[in-house]
């Protein structure tokens, strides 16, 4: 869609103006307003309170022509309950002088209300109205008493097995009119009516929760992808689930018009919804053999008459149905014109055409498509397929392909599907001549696909010299162009290289943690020595992980994925990562992790177990967890922070650990056994430090810090458990572990 495009769209369904205009129009005289109710009415066909103002505009000056062509207009398409409920107010209005003939068509207007409007939720007082209309109607005989009181008895007896909100009161009223009719007959009929009445009721208590989320003053507008529409489609649906289970186990046909009212309800309000009009077509074609679902489909292209998606469902209802000429008719509906007929319109008809009326007339409309404007390479790939695959002839198939050569050769994707199919032809002579001739007329920044596919099919098929010789080639090319996407490096001839050679989809010539050394080595050299001194955090860790192992694809071992393509969030904008929300000094996570009181933070009470877990540590990683700064919300995934904990060299701290002891001289200071220590000491008492940390960086982790592990897994964090794969267990470069945000 054009941005002028969006724009009309924007102004035409501009819900605060569309209110603005409406409430202008009330102030007005219909004669004024009329133009103003015709362009709301247009832009939302389906919203009935603009329905229900206009018609009431004009009833309110008795233009009884005007008022029967707008309802005539809208009623079959807004059945919402208080538009039905003018009409009818209407129809009493002018008949109301008629004698018996304006009864009869006022009985006969009340029918067709409720058999439209019937099963609606708030319908109740409108079957409680029909009622005393019924027993309001004049009797002058026993003949006709007998007649109305059965009639009335049928209205009861369907309104009480409708969930709707006064059902009680039409019981209660259906009670009292057959102990006035007959006692001994009452007794019979209300023991057979009161579990249905039950039923009903049961139901309506579950029914009413689901109506209860929904939007009834929504006006139908495109979806513009905002929460409250999605809450309002998935409200919805999930009443149409409801409806379909048939809770109430009434009989089939019943429950499928209850369905239908409801699919009818939701189309007011999600009327630019293609899923919603699909939806409705299909239940429709399955729960009945009729032409409904036809109709429906008819009726979704009239709301979205571009929704192509919806063209290519109803196309394929009607092939399904055996209506082949139908379904050709709506193909070619979407190659109508030329400019504007997409390629994978012509590919669906071509499909089309040879499932329904064979190869040869498929051949024929490639010849004719191939020709237009809109054509793309796609077209000449899904016929030569075509021809290959299904007509198994793969001279047809490679003579499409040379002839769409000709318009496509700067075109990557079509030499490399053109390059997969002539290695299913195991010619590995024009594959090579391919990849020759495209490479030769490519320019460097278009040919990075081609010449990755070239030097997989060397490593593949060729033989050793000719793998290094196009291997060296590429590294050429591309780095002359200055776009190598890591395919070198600062090393020469490093063994990422023989890596990517000898591995064969996850399988890979080497052990994880060698996998993810070359993998740090092989970013550290595309990203700079320089950039990554300068950014040691955890950013350029995540740069690292969100690769598959820094770029090790299963797919394409040779790729890697620099940190220049890596999109980091803005964390400045995340209320998690927000100082401002800080309340204290408090440990993050603790509460979590149930880790209190880490060297006099405050945190939760079972500080034994965390004081234990210090004294694993040196003095200077328990400084370092001590001071770690607040932080309110979710906390950074544990196998990551020790990860890094544990490949980073921590310098010995001592001040740290010695911090709440008052200042002394060097010379007279204590050390921990009681001691004093001497200036000449200093040297032992730091290649102590130094081998406290190595010893600490080196040994197994404690069962705490195991525990800890665990339960941030159990949370939504995962790790690799393949063996051979690419992803490490808990290596911060497997690519498997990344900062977690659940």
């Amino acid at each position: 869609m054009g941005d002028e495009s969006k724009k009309v769209t924007a102004t035409m369904y501009n819900v605060e103006a569309s209110e603005l205009l409406s409430n202008e129009a009330q102030n007005l005289p219909i004669s004024e307003a009329a133009s103003i109710y015709e362009k709301l009415v247009s832009n939302f066909p389906t919203s009935a309170k603009y329905w229900k103002q206009y018609v009431e505009a004009y009833m309110a000056v008795n233009n009884d022509e005007a008022v029967k062509q707008i309802f005539s207009r809208c009623l079959l398409s807004c059945l919402h309950i208080n538009l039905w409920r003018s009409y009818i107010n209407f129809i009493r209005k002018v008949n109301e002088k008629k004698g018996s003939e304006g009864l009869e068509e006022t009985r006969k207007a009340f029918d067709f209300m409720l058999n439209q409007v019937g099963f609606d939720i708030a319908s109740g007082p409108v079957w409680m109205e029909y009622i005393a209309f019924l027993k309001s109607m004049p009797a002058t005989s026993p003949q006709e008493e007998s007649q109305r009181m059965t009639s009335v008895r049928k209205v009861y007896q369907r309104a009480i097995l409708i969930p709707t909100n006064n059902l009680d009161q039409l019981w209660r009223d259906y009670e009292i009119f057959e102990n006035s009719v007959s006692r001994t007959l009452a007794k019979g009929l209300l023991s057979e009516y009161q579990p249905k009445f039950n039923s009903a009721k049961a139901v309506y208590r579950e029914r009413k929760k689901f109506v209860d989320d929904i939007d009834w003053s929504m006006l139908a507008v495109p979806p513009t992808g905002s929460s409250k529409e999605e809450v309002q489609c998935m409200a919805w649906k999930r009443l149409l689930a409801f409806e379909k289970g048939n809770p109430q186990r009434i009989d089939a046909a019943t429950a499928n018009r209850r369905v239908n009212f409801t699919y009818e309800q939701c189309l007011m309000y999600l009327y630019h919804y293609p899923e919603m009009w699909y939806d409705y077509a299909m239940w429709q074609s399955k729960s009945s053999p009729s032409d409904a679902s036809i109709k429906t489909f008819q009726r979704a292209l009239k709301a979205l008459p571009d929704s192509n998606i919806l063209k290519y469902a109803y196309a394929e209802l009607e092939e399904s149905r055996g209506s082949a000429l139908s379904a050709k008719k709506i193909y070619e509906s979407l190659l109508a014109d030329d400019k504007t007929a997409t390629s994978l319109a012509h590919i669906q008809f071509l499909r089309f055409l040879r499932r329904t009326e064979g190869s040869e007339s498929a051949r024929k409309y490639f010849v004719e498509a191939h020709k237009s404007p809109t054509c793309t390479y796609h077209v000449f790939v899904a016929f030569a397929m075509m021809a290959f695959c299904v007509d198994k002839d793969p001279k047809v198939a490679q003579s499409v392909f040379e002839t769409g050569l000709k318009r496509f050769m700067k075109e990557p994707a079509y030499i490399l599907e053109y390059a997969d199919f002539l290695c299913k032809l195991n010619d590995d002579r024009n594959v090579r001549a391919l990849f020759e001739r495209a490479l030769s007329l490519l320019p460097p920044e278009d040919s990075v696909e081609v010449w990755k596919r070239f030097v997989q099919f060397e490593r593949t098929y060729g033989d050793l010299s000719s793998m290094l010789k196009v291997e060296q080639r590429r590294k050429e090319a591309l780095s002359k162009a200055k776009i190598d996407e890591g395919s070198s490096s600062a090393l020469e001839n490093d063994l990422y290289d023989v890596v990517s050679r000898y591995s064969f989809l996850d399988l890979w010539p080497c052990s994880s943690k060698d996998l993810d050394h070359l993998s740090r080595q092989e970013w550290l050299a595309n990203v700079g020595d320089k950039r990554a001194a300068e950014k040691p955090g955890l950013s350029n860790v995540g740069g690292a992980l969100d690769g598959t192992s820094i770029g090790i694809s299963t797919t394409n071992p040779n790729q890697l994925l620099p940190s220049t393509r890596v999109v980091l969030p803005d964390i400045s904008r995340m209320v998690v990562y927000d100082p401002r929300q800080s309340k204290g000094p408090e440990f993050p996570g603790a509460s979590n992790f149930n880790i209190p009181n880490l060297g006099g933070v405050t945190g939760s009470t079972n500080s034994t177990e965390t004081d234990e877990c210090l004294k694993l540590c040196s003095p200077s990683l328990q400084a370092f967890i001590v001071n770690l700064p607040p932080v309110e919300g979710l906390v950074p995934d544990v196998d990551v922070v020790l990860s890094i904990l544990l490949q980073s060299s921590i310098p010995a701290c001592r001040a740290a650990s010695t911090s709440n002891q008052p200042a002394a001289n060097p010379a007279s200071s204590m050390n921990q056994n009681g001691a004093a220590n001497r200036p000449g000491k200093r040297k032992d008492l730091e290649r102590q430090d130094e081998d406290d940390v190595s010893r600490v960086q080196s040994r197994s982790l404690p069962k705490d810090v195991f525990r800890l592990r665990q339960m941030q897994k159990t949370r939504g964090a995962t790790s690799s458990t393949q063996t051979g794969s690419a992803a490490s267990g808990g290596s911060i470069l497997s690519g498997d572990q990344s900062v977690s945000s659940n």
